[in-house]
């Protein structure tokens, strides 16, 4: 995720990082190469640039200007879904540090780095990441034919709440805890559960192939014909207008495909590392354990 200054005018006008622009430069350069073109051979009369009625285009860009539109909002659903379902982990894992001060020490080291493990191992299971959680290794109990499987297994997240589950319903049965305090915690687990569930349906189910290329080609054949229909009324006005216009097109196209999975690497996606981390910090502070180092944003991009 890109972290800047917004309240310099000047430098988000003329940023470059983070922006979609680099993106979509070749694209653009094209539009306005082919309206430069345009516009001098009209001028020399070199040959005869076909008009296209302004009618039928006013129409096609409304009604591409809707579908993007819509399109657009889908994307940024994803993504705002993506943060306040990771939002949610970060409330459950506070939740979960407070009320298992009614554990023993050992009991309430065990389930908190569990819980950390889950939270690394969810970021990992998005991201597509080699799953390691190796620094936990020892404060969680895990052993070496654990750690393997962890490696292994189809859903590693689940592995782990599944763990922490039989670890509460046997405290229960030692008599360790009490029923209200199992279903307090138990609460909190199933809602880690329901979190993992709602990231997966995210980064299980992108937005219909066909429709994204569908708008996709609607736009580049939107911007490649706009010259022809502007040259007569623009003039040596043309490429400029023209590359403002297909700037806004081509870039809300390729800013809604790179918000559409909001768990990747790139520029845009959430910082997930840092989420994580955040985690980390304010469970083992809790703990009274060595703290890791904040993650800070490398080129104004937070991981």
């Amino acid at each position: 995720m890109i972290v800047r200054d917004k309240s310099n005018v000047f430098k988000l006008l003329f940023a470059w990082k983070g922006t979609i622009l680099p993106k979509v430069l070749p694209a653009l350069s094209f539009v306005v190469l082919i309206s430069a073109c345009v516009v001098w051979l009209s001028y020399y009369h070199w040959i005869q640039i076909p008009t296209v009625p302004a009618i039928g285009f006013t129409i096609f860009g409304v009604i591409l200007s809707i579908c993007t539109g819509f399109r657009n909002n889908a994307c940024y659903d994803r993504w705002w879904e993506g943060r306040k379902l990771w939002g949610a982990l970060i409330a459950n894992a506070r939740h979960i540090v407070r009320d298992s001060h009614v554990l023993s020490n050992e009991q309430r080291e065990h389930l908190i780095h569990q819980v950390l493990i889950f939270s690394n191992l969810l970021r990992d299971r998005l991201r597509q990441q080699t799953v390691e959680p190796t620094k936990f290794l020892e404060h969680a109990y895990l052993n070496n034919s654990s750690l393997n499987y962890l490696n292994e297994h189809i859903n590693a997240p689940q592995f782990v709440l599944e763990n922490i589950q039989k670890d509460l319903v046997k405290a229960l049965k030692d008599g360790e805890i009490s029923d209200i305090i199992y279903g307090t915690l138990t609460r909190h687990i199933v809602e880690l559960g329901n979190i993992q569930a709602g990231c997966d349906r995210i980064a299980g189910t992108p937005l219909p192939y066909s429709y994204s290329v569908l708008l996709h080609r609607a736009v580049y054949c939107f911007c490649f014909i706009l010259p022809f229909s502007l040259e007569a009324a623009l003039g040596i006005w043309t490429p400029l207008i023209v590359g403002l216009i297909a700037y806004m097109f081509l870039g809300l196209d390729a800013l809604s495909a790179q918000i559409e999975e909001p768990f990747g690497l790139q520029e845009n996606d959430l910082p997930l590392d840092s989420i994580v981390r955040l985690i980390e910090r304010e469970s083992l502070s809790s703990l009274g354990q060595p703290l890791p180092p904040i993650i800070e944003a490398q080129d104004n991009n937070l991981l």
